[in-house]
C-alpha cells in the first residue's frame, strides 16, 4: 500500500514578522521525520507530504518538531488530498475571486451558531464546512476586522492556495 498524501498547514508562520521558518528548513524537518515526497508552497507554512501514518499522527509529529524548533507551541492542521479537493468542489463562493475567499482550517467542526461568536463583520459572508469555515472577503482579508472568538483556533488560506495545494497533493 502506498503512503497517503497529506497537506499540512502551519499556523502563524512567516506572518507579520512572527514565526520565522524558512521553507527549506520546514522541508528538511519533514524529511527527517520520515515523510516522503515533501514539497512546500509559498512561505506561509504549507507543506504537501506522504506518510503511512494517519492524519492525527502526522499532526502530532509535525507539532512536536515545530514546537522544538520554535520554542513555543505551533499549531498544524492536516488534511488528506481528498479533503482538500472536496473543499475546492464545495466552495460556496465559486464565482468570487480566489484571493477574496478563504477557508479557515480548524481541528474540529465549527460551532453551529457562528453568529454568536463572530465579531467585526462588515460585508463578509461565511459558511461552515466539516472542519473549516469558508469566508468571502469582498474588500480583501487584509482590511477585514472579522474574528471568530478566542476558542476557535485555526489558520486561513485563500482558495487560490487551497486549489494549488489540492493539485500538489493529487500529484
Amino acid at each position: 500500500m502506498s503512503a497517503t498524501p497529506y497537506v499540512a498547514l502551519l499556523r502563524a508562520v512567516n506572518v507579520g514578522g512572527t514565526g520565522k521558518l524558512p521553507m527549506k528548513e520546514l522541508k528538511a524537518m519533514c524529511e527527517e521525520a520520515g515523510f516522503e515526497d515533501v514539497a512546500t508552497y509559498i512561505a506561509s507554512g504549507n507543506v504537501v507530504l506522504r506518510s503511512d501514518d494517519g492524519p492525527e499522527k502526522v499532526k502530532e509529529i509535525l507539532e512536536l518538531r515545530l514546537t522544538e524548533y520554535a520554542n513555543k507551541k505551533m499549531d498544524v492542521f492536516v488534511r488528506t488530498a481528498r479533503e482538500m479537493r472536496d473543499l475546492v468542489e464545495i466552495n460556496p463562493y465559486p464565482d468570487e475571486p480566489g484571493n477574496r475567499v478563504a477557508a479557515l482550517f480548524l481541528d474540529r467542526k465549527p460551532p453551529k451558531d457562528l453568529d454568536s461568536i463572530v465579531t467585526g463583520v462588515q460585508d463578509e459572508r461565511f459558511e461552515p464546512a466539516a472542519r473549516e469555515i469558508f469566508i468571502h472577503y469582498p474588500e480583501g482579508m487584509g482590511v477585514s476586522k472579522l474574528k471568530f472568538g478566542k476558542e476557535l483556533v485555526g489558520t486561513a488560506r485563500n482558495m487560490n492556495t487551497v486549489t494549488k495545494l489540492a493539485e500538489m497533493a493529487r500529484g
